[in-house]
């Protein structure tokens, strides 16, 4: 691993220059251009709020529930757009990963880093979305880097294993983006933890996207500190899945520039 972190660590300048290629590729001749970045979340919030705030009413302790389901949209949206774009970034590139020599991590890597900027650029909309819900900033939000830190550890692990695996089979870049999808409604997204039973509350923060959502809304929200069990656990499968991602990826690796 060392090994691996040490070479990637010497290309990345490439890392660097790649991800904002893919920033502008993402965006180049569309009509919104970088706001796109607002508009996906932004729509996802609008349709939760019309549906569970109207028809179907989910309980958020008191907080609105568009401010409620945008806290955890925004994460999420960056998790499903990084998968998205990164788990065929490999078979897209395919001239470069059989001529030229480079960490072929880089290419998924920066997938997740054009992802993040939207997410960041995304993250101003809930500022604007605090104030105008009067919502104050919480000292709790020092802790976002961290969170957002285990969520990339973890995003990062799904998607080495993923792209390479997609370079095998190719019907993986259909196959992951149902499970993301699935994935979703057993994720916090559109309801608060809370209304999981609690006999099965353990099992459910298994999931590291249950904690870290969980995490975010209780630190942007109602201004507590996350509970502290439920986040390690998150940490810890976040570690563990990049570690065995990223393994896989390089065990494969050599394999890619005849298969592709």
């Amino acid at each position: 691993m060392g090994t691996w972190l040490s070479e990637l660590y010497r290309y990345r300048d490439l890392l660097w220059m790649w991800t904002l290629r893919d920033i502008k590729v993402r965006y180049k001749q569309s009509l919104l251009g970088a706001a796109w970045a607002i508009v996906q979340p932004l729509s996802l919030m609008l349709i939760f709020s019309v549906i569970f705030s109207y028809f179907v009413k989910v309980p958020t302790e008191g907080i609105p529930y568009p401010v409620f389901s945008y806290s955890a949209v925004l994460p999420w949206t960056f998790f499903a757009a990084s998968i998205s774009f990164a788990v065929p970034s490999l078979v897209q590139n395919m001239s470069l990963v059989t001529k030229i020599y480079f960490p072929r991590e880089i290419l998924p890597m920066s997938a997740v880093g054009a992802s993040m900027v939207d997410f960041l650029i995304a993250c101003g909309v809930f500022a604007i979305m605090l104030v105008l819900y009067d919502i104050p900033f919480r000292v709790t939000l020092v802790l976002a880097p961290v969170l957002l830190l285990i969520q990339v550890f973890f995003t990062l692990g799904i998607v080495l294993f993923s792209s390479a695996l997609n370079v095998f089979y190719r019907d993986i870049r259909f196959v992951v983006p149902l499970l993301v999808q699935l994935w979703m409604y057993v994720s916090p997204v559109i309801y608060p933890v809370t209304t999981v039973p609690e006999s099965l509350r353990g099992l459910y923060m298994l999931n590291p996207m249950a904690g870290l959502i969980e995490a975010y809304r209780a630190i942007a929200l109602r201004g507590s500190w996350p509970q502290w069990e439920y986040l390690a656990i998150s940490a810890a499968v976040a570690v563990v899945v990049f570690i065995l991602g990223y393994a896989y990826f390089k065990r494969v690796e050599w394999q890619f520039a005849d298969l592709i």
